[in-house]
């Protein structure tokens, strides 16, 4: 009896046909869901019988005539949350990773010690090598709504086998899985083409360091790229407020973390300024650099520059000096609006231009303790 296959991407009954989906999966059924990358045929971890179709689906393709070794299952999951329930103790370039490239064409491999191995296998009823190999378990968090939406519905562990395993083919057409695999599942869903047409990067997070096992949809350079943690601070001019807060956080981050200033690069993490209406390259006003002197923060070096798309995009946190600076940035990049705050909750951070240096010593002291409350409220490694 072949499966029915559901055109999910645009569908006017979209709630109640992931609900169906959801239901199956939790009867021990299985559905192929899209991801950004491929299609894959989805089953419960802990469900026995759609443990072996997907064992059967799977060894069918690559595992063929390979003898009696057992491949682990890739559990996919809805956030990083859900992931801690395969992983021991996890470092904090994990979680980094983790909360940077998740949801995404990522896969990343963690290290599991022997001990939690035996626990995970035991509370889910499942045999240690279903799950880890040679000490690890790879997990993926896909980007795709679809498949996201299935695996928070389902509220169980969630293992895919790619489809196109029996043919050898990138399985990024739904018509392609349908001709493989719909007499072998339960439902499939069709949300069209995938984004990518190329498979996942597979990263094996050691501790503090990574190594990529696989170059896909990202190669290092880009991987390196999304691990910064940057930070905005957005003024009109970037000559008073923004680069005096700038700066503020970059000491507040060190004193955090323990280290230099300079070497919060090395962390990973970048802090930058820029003004909505700077003319670039301009000099930090005397005042502010004075003020800021007697404290110990030199920003004698500091040069403006405008806010940009690119800036936007780059950083991960926005901390505004005001509501209409944020208003600009979410005119430029609407999809900001998420990680874009005013730095002072209930108020107006009002430009000093034009005061003396006991203003901007006064704004100064003002403003480390909001960057202090604001900076503690986000995991920032």
């Amino acid at each position: 009896m072949q499966a029915p296959v559901v055109s999910i991407a645009d569908n006017k009954e979209y709630t109640g046909q992931i609900a169906a989906a959801v239901k199956l999966l939790q009867q021990g059924k299985l559905v192929v869901l899209p991801t950004e990358t491929v299609y894959g045929a989805a089953g419960v971890l802990t469900e026995s019988s759609a443990l072996a179709r997907l064992r059967a689906l799977r060894d069918g393709g690559d595992n063929k005539d390979k003898g009696s070794v057992t491949k682990p299952f890739i559990p996919h999951v809805a956030d990083a949350r859900a992931a801690g329930q395969y992983l021991g103790a996890v470092s904090d370039l994990g979680n980094r990773m983790m909360r940077k490239v998740w949801p995404g064409p990522v896969a990343l491999v963690f290290d599991v010690s022997a001990e939690r191995q035996l626990e995970v296998a035991a509370k889910m009823g499942v045999k240690t090598a279903d799950l880890f190999g040679e000490g690890r378990v790879t997990l993926r968090c896909p980007d795709n709504g679809v498949a996201l939406d299935v695996i928070e519905g389902v509220g169980k562990p969630i293992v895919m086998v790619r489809a196109g395993v029996q043919s050898r083919r990138l399985a990024n057409r739904a018509d392609a899985v349908v001709d493989e695999l719909q007499e072998q599942v339960d439902m499939v869903l069709d949300a069209g083409p995938p984004r990518f047409s190329k498979p996942s990067t597979i990263v094996h997070v050691k501790g503090d360091t990574y190594e990529i096992l696989r170059t896909g949809v990202y190669d290092d350079r880009i991987l390196q790229r999304m691990l910064r943690t940057t930070i905005l601070f957005v003024c009109s001019g970037n000559t008073c407020r923004s680069p005096m807060a700038e700066a503020l956080a970059r000491r507040v981050l060190a004193t955090r973390l323990k280290v230099s200033e300079g070497e919060l690069e090395n962390k990973g993490i970048s802090v930058v300024s820029a003004g909505s209406m700077a003319m670039p390259g301009a000099r930090a006003t005397p005042q502010a650099v004075e003020a800021l002197q007697r404290i110990g923060v030199d920003i004698s070096q500091h040069r403006s520059q405008t806010l940009s798309v690119e800036l936007i995009h780059e950083a991960d946190l926005i901390y505004t000096m005001g509501k209409n600076h944020a208003q600009i940035v979410r005119a430029l990049v609407p999809a900001a609006m998420e990680k874009t705050k005013t730095l002072a909750p209930d108020k107006e951070i009002d430009d000093p231009i034009g005061g003396d240096v006991e203003l901007y010593s006064g704004l100064a002291a003002e403003m480390q303790k909001m960057i202090e409350t604001r900076l503690s409220e986000q995991p920032i490694l």
